[in-house]
């Protein structure tokens, strides 16, 4: 059944509840800065490189698979507001094993994702402080959003709102600013510069077709995290509203800061000497007028990085919390303190020092590695939410589907759509070099967990679902 706000959703035996004190804007802006990080502020550069001005495409294509990925996960959110979210529906529409799978899977991305954000930080830091090791801002930049995440969940959500407003503030003024230099000279002596630059140089997809599917991994990197709202469900104060409204923002929001940053940048300046000069966003800056635009971009990159890595280490503390409550985790990470999963957080911060170590040993390969490595964990994530979504309204009567709250859209030729565009990332995956370790190391994890959950017998316990309390 549905839950309202204030309905007590049950105790477990492991531990106390979380706690439902996640507002609206919280949750509308989380929705949107989980998707506006480092892979667009850094990530950009090495798509356009691959697609030149046709990454475009790239982002609507790989927007609208989103759309319909997050619209099923909403459709189950707003039935079943769960702490665990995707995990538990995969349990429970998929079977034991399935939902095993995912919970780890996630927590493990989530790592992996949050050893670039961090590495991303010391990096940025040391162009103000050369002089300063890298990992002691690794771990500056670890200790202070585990922190963050370890006082209680309205002070994760203040940050995150926070974090996400200083990345859309800078695109949205960087979208208009450009939009000057186009239409009305801006920074070019009052001579309107145009959109010629998107054909001029070779064509609007200078390297053909495979250069737009090169870069769908790049792509699809970027939007990873945007289905941490579904995490956000079981500490919702409202989720049959907030939810829906988030899911329903994301497409249109990606569309003017992915679609429109690229558009305003393509044209400005040509494809293949981006990235030749640093970021794009200090150029576009720079051409306005603002001298001091490398810093102001890079306090921004810093922020979207320790945003990324705030939201990222609040996911693996939700996800492991969830796994304990089933049994598949040990039981102590289903103990709460204050409605916050303390002892699952610090056992996420505490693998995380691997990050801090490898600021002495990555090299610049290990970037595209780890984005691979994420894509693969994150494409799990999607088709186990698609899948779970089609055998969830299988399951329905047609009483209870015609009473569903919010529903997914053109089902389910829709869900069929976006697993097969998933399945050709993978394929593209393996097909390029650098993109194939992904596929050696996101399976053999994934073995590894299948070798753990049938030797250790790591059936779920039959928690009661939803395990949270509404904020008193």
């Amino acid at each position: 059944m549905p839950v309202g706000n204030h309905q007590p959703l049950g105790e477990t035996a492991h531990g106390g509840p979380l706690k439902r004190e996640l507002g609206e804007r919280h949750i509308r802006l989380m929705a949107l800065g989980a998707c506006i990080g480092v892979g667009l502020f850094l990530g950009s550069a090495k798509a356009i490189e691959m697609a030149g001005p046709a990454i475009m495409l790239s982002y609507i294509i790989g927007g609208l698979a989103i759309l319909v990925i997050m619209r099923a996960l909403g459709e189950m959110a707003v039935h079943n507001p769960v702490a665990g979210s995707f995990s538990r529906y995969a349990q429970d529409y998929l079977g034991p094993l399935a939902g095993f799978l995912t919970g780890w899977n996630y927590w493990f991305l989530w790592l992996v994702t949050c050893v670039a954000e961090i590495t991303a930080v010391a990096v940025y830091m040391g162009i103000w402080f050369p002089e300063v090791p890298r990992w002691i801002w690794a771990l500056a930049a670890l200790v202070s959003m585990g922190s963050i995440n370890l006082i209680a969940v309205k002070a994760f959500g203040e940050f995150e709102f926070w974090f996400a407003l200083i990345k859309i503030v800078t695109i949205i003024a960087m979208v208009v600013g450009g939009v000057g230099v186009i239409a009305f000279g801006f920074g070019n002596d009052g001579v309107a510069l145009g959109i010629s630059n998107l054909w001029s140089h070779g064509g609007f997809m200078p390297n053909g077709v495979q250069g737009v599917l090169m870069s769908l991994q790049m792509v699809m990197f970027a939007y990873l995290g945007v289905e941490m709202i579904g995490l956000t469900a079981g500490e919702a104060k409202n989720p049959q509203k907030t939810i829906p409204n988030a899911i329903g923002s994301v497409f249109w929001r990606i569309l003017l800061f992915y679609v429109g940053a690229l558009f305003v940048i393509l044209s400005i300046y040509p494809w293949n000497e981006i990235g030749t000069q640093g970021s794009p966003f200090v150029m576009t800056f720079e051409r306005l007028g603002i001298k001091t635009a490398a810093g102001i971009i890079n306090f921004v990159v810093i922020t979207a990085a320790l945003s990324s890595c705030n939201g990222g280490i609040f996911s693996t503390g939700r996800m492991l919390y969830s796994l304990a409550q089933n049994g598949q985790a040990p039981a102590g990470f289903a103990k709460t303190s204050n409605g916050v999963p303390r002892r699952a957080l610090l056992l996420s911060i505490g693998a995380l020092l691997l990050g801090v170590l490898l600021n002495y040993l990555v090299p610049e390969k290990v970037f595209v590695w780890v984005t691979a490595i994420a894509t693969f964990g994150a494409i799990w994530t999607w088709v186990m939410i698609l899948l779970a979504q089609l055998k969830f309204r299988k399951g329905l009567t047609p009483a209870e589907r015609a009473a569903l709250k919010y529903r997914m859209w053109l089902y389910p030729v829709s869900s069929y759509l976006a697993l097969a565009f998933l399945v050709m990332v993978v394929g593209l995956m393996a097909y390029f070099p650098d993109t194939r370790v992904a596929l050696y190391v996101g399976p053999a994890f994934l073995v590894l967990l299948t070798v753990l959950f049938y030797v250790f017998k790591l059936q779920p316990t039959g928690v009661p679902q939803g395990a949270v309390r509404a904020a008193s």
